[in-house]
């Protein structure tokens, strides 16, 4: 071992993607590529040979890609894995005996040296290939390889030789057939975790089952939820996310507004769950039945879109989890089981878990029996509910259970918190993660926060969604800047990101009076009693909201976070950026009013070589939204104006 170790002469160092050191995988969707990095090096003059090796995580043989030199002992390589579930990567290297001395002959010819014995040696190893080809079964490439031995063993004929040292054919079967003696393999395989195409680019439809009845003052249904389907599927969305369906807690209910005390006909908040009529394997019974859900599930899919579920570990203190396991709870010192706060902000209705429970293993399973049940039922999309309050290892140990079993399994953390926190979880598993989207509204925030999720590290393992509002965030933007604020958080919201979400009807409807001033919650809040809305008010957004995902869909550029670029402008109130395909055939350049109130112009720099334009041609930009087309020029800055009212943003097809 000591003497195959000191054979040993490539270094590899410093290999890209790499999470953490390997403890996390990175994140890729069917049919994304991988490109992988790594400085490598060895002492001496002799070339190298440098692959990218990459597996399914389980099976024994190896994919060989060749990587290939960029600068400054940096190597690059990428390929596309096809498969949903785990794999694994690596990079090896080896010092390249024959590469060395197929480049040094050439050197040596063109000064005219003598190379007899350069050619014997030329022979040497192609012997050698001869034997590990047949050795491996490749009986063609064998044959064919000692056929180029006889003609560089034909001492009788220096060109004859010459023709075969010098073959393309010859180079090629022995880059394929490399000595791998004393291969040096980096000392980590390296995770990624591949799922499907929805994991990148999806649209999601926040709404409340129980304010879809079409007469006021009645609860809604799954059979009404059922009749709202085509109106959400005709503005395009893939995914139609529902907060909890679960029976609600009567003790300590929460009234309108959430007034400490409820009226009578108050329903609560979906959010505490759980009651004598059920917990978080119920549902409640003014929904339906499960039967009733079951039917919800297959017909949101044929109208090609599916259900999320919400996953909120917590419960009302009349939750069946309470009587039954009071272990799982934290006890106050006056004996009475602590309700969930965030100062000044309580929460009598619910009771968080207690996770440092001795009983740990229990709760663990009885939670993640809680999704493996809704995953019965047909649903595969999640979104968790404060997973940041929860067990950072009980995700990791839960997700990767689950996902196993169901690597179709999407889920969405929606953890409001510290970066790092954020950043955590989406390592641990979580598939996408809200984000500050909602409280970056300048051009200098918004730049530099898309940045940072798209153009560091932390786009191999972080999957933003942008959401203009929910239920519980309504920010001053959008209370003050009106229906020009609505339009212009929309397309961003759709165009920065492949990921994006929305609480309606809501948004499409402009709704945006706080409770009261300062406040970021909704007057009249649909967390706290059925709302009946009006959807065909004349104000409403659904075309637009429908434009703007079909524009998504037609453009691939937008269906990922890669190749975001920021243009100059001269005006801090218009941003703009571009996202293109890899091949430069599909170009979309978004140009956003950030002012809902006035008028705004200025002149827009783009970045021709980021773009692959040429600086000397002229170039058209087609307004998808408006159908115009301009003629633009790549040595001159161009003119944009922007008004609110009428259509606040360009989206551009180059």
């Amino acid at each position: 071992m000591l003497i195959e170790i000191g054979q040993q002469r490539a270094i590899i160092e410093r290999v890209s993607p790499e999470i953490d050191g390997g403890r996390y995988a990175i994140k890729r969707t069917i049919g994304e590529k991988i490109v992988v990095e790594a400085d490598v090096f060895a002492d001496g003059h002799d070339a190298l040979e440098v692959q990218a090796l990459y597996r399914k995580e389980g099976d024994t043989t190896w994919t060989m890609v060749p990587m290939e030199l960029v600068v400054n002992d940096r190597w690059r390589g990428e390929f596309v894995l096809t498969e949903m579930g785990r794999h694994v990567y690596t990079v090896q290297a080896h010092v390249d005996r024959f590469k060395t001395w197929h480049r040094d002959l050439k050197k040596r010819l063109a000064v005219s040296q003598d190379v007899t014995v350069e050619l014997l040696i030329g022979l040497e190893l192609v012997e050698h290939a001869v034997q590990q080809s047949a050795a491996t079964g490749e009986q063609a490439d064998s044959q064919r390889l000692q056929a180029f031995t006889k003609q560089l063993g034909n001492t009788q004929n220096r060109d004859e030789q010459l023709r075969a040292a010098l073959n393309d054919d010859l180079y090629a079967l022995m880059m394929k057939h490399p000595d791998l003696s004393y291969s040096v393999v980096y000392n980590t395989e390296l995770p990624v975790f591949v799922e499907r195409e929805r994991a990148r680019f999806s649209a999601w439809y926040e709404l409340f089952p129980r304010s879809t009845a079409p007469e006021r003052g009645r609860h809604g249904t799954f059979k009404d939820l059922e009749a709202r389907l085509p109106y959400i599927a005709s503005m395009g969305f893939d995914i139609v996310y529902l907060p909890p369906i679960h029976p609600i807690g009567y003790q300590f209910r929460k009234g309108r507004n959430n007034a400490v005390i409820a009226q009578p006909g108050d329903v609560g908040s979906p959010w505490a769950i759980g009651s004598h009529e059920g917990g978080h394997k119920a549902i409640h019974p003014q929904l339906g039945t499960l039967k009733d859900f079951r039917h919800l599930v297959q017909v949101t899919k044929e109208h090609g879109m599916e259900i999320a579920l919400d996953i909120a570990f917590q419960c009302a203190p009349d939750h069946p989890y309470v009587r039954e396991h009071p272990e799982w709870f934290r006890r106050r010192p006056d004996g009475t089981i602590q309700y969930a706060e965030n100062p000044p902000k309580k929460y009598q209705d619910i009771y968080p878990f207690d996770f440092e429970t001795r009983d740990w293993r229990g709760l663990w399973q009885e939670l993640k029996s809680v999704m493996d049940y809704w995953i019965e039922q047909g649903v595969f999309v999640f979104r968790v509910d404060n997973p940041h309050t929860k067990s950072f290892r009980f995700w990791e140990w839960a997700i990767a259970d689950i996902k196993e079993r169901h690597p179709e399994v999407i889920f969405l953390s929606e953890a409001f918190t510290k970066p790092k926190v954020m950043y955590n979880l989406a390592k641990l598993g979580f598939t996408q993660s809200y984000t500050y989207y909602t409280w970056r509204n300048t051009k200098y925030d918004l730049t530099t926060y898309l940045t940072d999720l798209t153009q560091t590290d932390v786009c191999e393992y972080f999957r933003p969604n942008f959401w203009p509002n929910t239920p519980d965030i309504l920010h001053a933007y959008l209370q003050t800047g009106g229906l020009p604020a609505f339009k212009a958080r929309l397309i961003m919201a759709a165009t920065m990101t492949a990921n994006y979400g929305m609480y309606g009807p809501t948004f499409e409807l402009g709704i945006n009076v706080p409770r009261e001033l300062g406040s970021e919650e909704y007057l009249d809040s649909e967390k706290y009693q059925l709302r009946h809305w009006d959807l065909d008010l004349p104000h409403s957004l659904r075309e637009l909201i429908g434009q703007v995902n079909r524009i998504r869909r037609e453009n691939p550029a937008l269906q990922s976070n890669n190749n975001v670029i920021f243009h100059n402008t001269d005006n801090d109130n218009i941003i703009c950026y571009s996202k293109h395909t890899d091949d430069f055939e599909n170009r979309i350049m978004v140009v956003v009013n950030l002012d809902p109130f006035n008028v705004q112009s200025g002149w827009v720099g783009p970045n021709i070589v980021g773009l692959g334009l040429n600086w000397a041609e002229p170039y058209y930009v087609h307004d998808l939204l408006t159908d115009a087309s301009y003629l633009w020029r790549g040595d001159v800055w161009n003119y944009v104006e922007l008004h609110p009212q009428r259509t606040p943003a360009h989206i551009f097809r180059i």
